[in-house]
């Protein structure tokens, strides 16, 4: 099948470091072209393509990047190329960019990563859109797009599960914790702390600062003094490498989210390892704990805090046969190939 996979171009695909929706891609596309599938990435620059590339736009911090004339005109200009030498165009990116090909008979994925803006969906189904499936990474994104119409599909978000290693033998009373994502309030990262704290455990942070005003703050105020070097610790941004020895000695991971969290990456990478999670319910998260089997779920810190004391109940087997299963890359691509064939009969 010829494959046109396409990206907003603020961050590399694959990213290296912050970069969940371009980490995803990258899989998707690697394991595309290993199953003899033909692919074309269009993303910006700095992006790796197991096929071909087609780079546009600049690379810039997520918060900045603004829809203009000269960008849709950049990106309908190569899907006008293009569109005669594909079987399907999948866009993880802005949906502004399918318009311009909306009538085509083409194939068409629009792929969900975050909340949903109904209004945007029906402005485009309005425009009599032919053979467009839509997907999100959750039922619970899925439910906020529905409102807009169109057909629409749950397809989870995947880890490289093979280049994560299972580590069996983590001691769950002594091991440290672990936090692994944005450091924004809604990413939860204070409450991680709390839980560290009402247990008495280690708690290990890693994860970049968001360029935002309010968010620097809320770092230099409420997370930096908090770290001491010891008991919770700070470690930065983390690579590939890093994340795997990271979450593979962590007792769990904890997924204290304030906000409608989609479905986070960490998620199946996590389970990769064979590290349980411990996660408030919230968005997309619940889908992927099975409770008390994979993880745990709670509504407050107190609670996170308990469920601490019972991971010696988890399996961590269970855990890295769940990403296999569900959440492997091998899964999800074949997941998103059976839509695209479902389109095509």
């Amino acid at each position: 099948m010829r494959i046109l996979l396409l990206m907003d171009p603020a961050i590399p695909v694959p990213p290296k470091h912050y970069g969940g929706i371009e980490r995803v891609i990258a899989d998707i596309a690697n394991k595309y072209a290993e199953m003899g599938h033909e692919v074309t990435l269009v993303a910006g620059p700095n992006s790796i393509s197991p096929g071909r590339l087609i780079q546009y736009g600049e690379n810039a911090d997520i918060q900045s990047i603004k829809i203009n004339y000269s960008l849709l005109g950049t990106v309908a200009r190569i899907l006008y190329k293009e569109i005669g030498n594909h079987d399907v165009i999948h866009n993880f990116g802005r949906l502004a960019w399918l318009f311009p090909i909306a009538w085509s008979r083409i194939r068409k994925v629009q792929t969900y990563m975050r909340y949903i803006t109904p209004s945007n969906i029906s402005g485009l189904n309005k425009m009599r859109v032919r053979n467009l499936t839509y997907t999100a990474v959750s039922d619970a994104i899925v439910r906020t797009g529905q409102p807009g119409g169109g057909d629409w599909k749950t397809v989870y978000n995947c880890a490289p599960v093979s280049q994560f290693s299972f580590n069996a033998t983590v001691d769950v009373d002594n091991a440290p914790l672990v936090f692994l994502g944005r450091l924004e309030r809604c990413k939860g990262a204070h409450s991680a702390i709390q839980a560290a704290r009402l247990t008495g455990r280690k708690l290990i942070i890693a994860g970049n600062i968001s360029p935002l005003k309010e968010e620097q703050e809320y770092f230099e105020k409420e997370l930096k003094p908090q770290f001491d070097g010891e008991q919770i610790q700070y470690i930065g941004v983390v690579d590939n490498v890093q994340k795997n020895a990271l979450l593979g000695k962590a007792a769990a991971m904890l997924l204290p989210i304030e906000w409608y969290e989609p479905f986070p990456v960490v998620l199946p990478e996590a389970f990769a390892c064979g590290t349980p999670i411990i996660a408030f319910r919230n968005g997309g998260v619940p889908e992927g704990i099975q409770h008390g089997k994979t993880g745990f779920l709670c509504d407050t810190v107190e609670e996170m805090a308990s469920f601490i004391s019972e991971l010696g109940t988890i399996k961590r087997a269970d855990c890295r046969v769940e990403a296999e299963d569900k959440y492997s890359d091998h899964r999800i691509a074949l997941d998103y190939l059976n839509i695209y064939t479902q389109q095509l009969s």
